[in-house]
């Protein structure tokens, strides 16, 4: 019971963190430019936070008895997110590779 509401929490804690790489579009919509420190920055966050969310939902998903829509949601968000970081990296390494 006790590691079920851990697990409860930790579910939570991952969605909030596969969510929070989504807070990069806020500067878009705001027709906002960052410096190019600032972007450079707010990738790396990107990046961590996507990889520490799909690790997180991992271990909520992998005990049955603690998996929930939340922990499904957060991974599959957390997927997404770094399939799409994968597909830039490898569309910019073609690119370079092309030029």
């Amino acid at each position: 019971m006790e590691v079920t509401k851990k697990l409860q929490k930790l579910s939570l804690a991952a969605l909030i963190v596969s969510l929070l790489p989504l807070a990069t579009l806020v500067p878009v919509f705001l027709k906002i430019t960052l410096p190019d420190g600032v972007r450079m920055v707010w990738a790396i966050c990107n990046i961590v936070l996507a990889l520490a969310g799909l690790l997180l939902s991992v271990i909520c998903v992998k005990s049955e008895e603690s998996r929930s829509i939340v922990n499904i949601m957060s991974t599959l968000v957390s997927v997404v997110l770094v399939l799409m970081m994968l597909g830039i990296a490898v569309l910019a390494l073609v690119l370079n590779v092309l030029q």
